[in-house]
């Protein structure tokens, strides 16, 4: 799908994956719909977007569903719809399987699993209503940045890769679900990638992770990222493992040789 003139609405768009998406989808003519908690922080992106007028801020809180509902709503209410929603927002999590408490894998669930589907449920009647006549198919797009933990497990975060599990199943139902609809869905596993959300994980007690894990600084870079995504767009991918070295092959060896790769998952771990 080409992406020039249309309107894409991205959450988590304040910082990381989501902030370098904006820039590169701005920069190839689309309009766009930011969204994450800190308003500020998304003003302050605005600004510096090509062609800044074009785009809406419009803050929210993944982690509150009811509150997505009713923000999406009432700005599709008013604005019309979107042609492609990028489902990026989310959190991390550190810590093994049985210390994280179960408050803290839930509210990892509440996120990128649970606000996610709600984000997606919000924006996609409008999208699927959008064509001009009964018989034509729908032309809008949704695509979820899941995770390479999404596709294969391993040491220290049982809870965020349950959450990215979770929601590539839930996207692969929607895509069998509404293709002859005409909806296309597009799911990202990145590896690796340079930014900070390793900062702000959820320890298993619920506190700050506070750094930036050394297996994330050997990742690759987040604007490497951004395009590779836009360019899965504009090929109508329907998966796409983003990353180098294990993190990208993961996915590939756990498929091919499955008892070595959980060898291999056994003795390494992602935490420092």
């Amino acid at each position: 799908m080409n992406i020039n003139n249309k309107k894409i609405w991205i959450t988590g768009a304040s910082s990381g994956i989501g902030e370098a998406l904006a820039i590169e989808c701005a920069k190839q003519g689309a309009t766009l719909v930011l969204s994450a908690r800190n308003e500020e922080q998304l003003n302050l992106l605005k600004t510096q977007l090509h062609n800044s007028e074009r785009h809406q801020v419009v803050p929210l809180d993944l982690a509150n569903a009811e509150q997505v509902t009713d923000i999406v709503s009432a700005y599709i209410n008013e604005q019309g719809s979107v042609d492609i929603l990028v489902n990026n927002g989310g959190i991390s999590q550190r810590g093994t399987a049985l210390e994280t408490k179960l408050d803290v894998q839930r509210q990892v669930m509440e996120v990128n699993y649970f606000g996610t589907v709600a984000m997606t449920q919000a924006v996609l009647p409008s999208m699927l209503s959008s064509k001009e006549t009964s018989n034509e198919k729908c032309k809008g797009m949704v695509v979820t940045v899941s995770s390479v933990a999404g596709k294969v497990g391993g040491k220290s975060m049982s809870g965020y890769s349950a959450s990215k599990h979770a929601i590539i199943g839930y996207m692969d139902c929607l895509r069998a679900e509404e293709s002859t609809n005409g909806l296309q869905v597009l799911t990202i596993c990145p590896g690796f990638v340079q930014t900070k959300i390793s900062v702000n994980a959820m320890l298993a007690d619920g506190s700050q992770f506070g750094k930036v894990a050394g297996s994330i600084k050997h990742g690759i870079a987040v604007d490497d990222c951004a395009r590779q995504i836009v360019q899965a767009i504009k090929q109508d991918k329907k998966e796409v493992v983003i990353g180098k070295g294990i993190s990208g092959w993961a996915p590939t060896i756990a498929r091919l040789f499955p008892n070595t790769f959980k060898k291999m998952a056994a003795k390494k771990n992602f935490r420092d």
